[in-house]
């Protein structure tokens, strides 16, 4: 019911790596007869129906910023899966200019054809990546191990505590971004992260809703109704979760929420 006729896109987040009802919001967006745009950023190598995330919408974004599971330190990736965008992409990510055309032999100079930037990331770099890139299912396996542990041991906690532990729909096969707790309220939150704190743990919350950011509010946001979004943001809070947690650290983290209450 959003949809009205300056409406460009729709742009999904599969936050915490956990695939979107991309069934339902393709339709929509299909009788809408607007484009479908994913952000990928917490997806890489997860699926939804079997099929990757990425690759429904028209383009997906792909981080490789340094708090990601695959990352080269900054950077990322544009996905292109409607072949008619390929062209002006290039061209954008090239600063504006059709080198590439050139360097295939398709002009006989290159010069400025639209707007752009230096959206290309170093030889070094794109090295770096590669690396992880290819070695990507161990990683995916470590991670799972690590997510496993903590649903396995937190779950009767969180209940008794009134938190939800991260939802996984049966048709969706997570990336293994991250794991969170939903707690009952904003000063139970707070609580919970002062309690790791003074354990040393570091647990934090994620991002604060974009129509309440100082952007946000010059955009238009003191107007927009995102109940759901601003409920979660007053709750959520991430517990430690890298590559190389070992089993001994993450016990502890364990240990310690076990020890909470409210």
């Amino acid at each position: 019911q959003l949809i009205g006729p300056r409406t460009k896109a729709i742009v999904v987040v599969h936050y915490a790596g956990v695939g979107c009802r991309m069934d339902v919001i393709a339709e929509i967006a299909r009788k809408a007869g607007v484009v479908l745009i994913e952000d990928n950023a917490h997806g890489l190598f997860g699926k939804q129906d079997g099929r990757w995330l990425g690759s429904f919408g028209a383009m997906a974004t792909q981080s490789f910023h340094e708090t990601k599971v695959i990352t080269c330190g900054e950077g990322g990736a544009l996905l292109l899966n409607d072949p008619k965008l390929v062209e002006r992409a290039e061209i954008i990510r090239e600063k504006g200019t059709d080198r590439s055309r050139f360097f295939r032999g398709e002009v006989d100079k290159y010069t400025w054809v639209d707007l752009g930037s230096s959206y290309l990331l170093s030889d070094l770099q794109a090295a770096f990546l590669w690396a992880q890139l290819e070695q990507w299912e161990d990683t995916q396996r470590r991670r799972r191990a690590i997510w496993t542990r903590y649903e396995a041991a937190l779950r009767a906690w969180a209940e008794c505590l009134g938190a939800s532990l991260p939802f996984i729909p049966e048709d969706c096969e997570q990336a293994y971004h991250m794991f969170y707790l939903l707690m009952p309220s904003l000063a139970a939150r707070q609580a919970l992260i002062a309690h790791f704190k003074k354990h040393q743990i570091i647990a934090v919350f994620h991002y604060l809703p974009l129509h309440r950011s100082p952007m946000g509010l010059r955009s238009g946001g003191a107007a927009a109704h995102c109940p759901v979004t601003d409920d979660v943001s007053d709750r959520i809070v991430r517990l430690p979760f890298y590559n190389d947690l070992s089993e001994g650290d993450q016990q502890r983290v364990i240990e310690v929420a076990l020890g909470f209450t409210t």
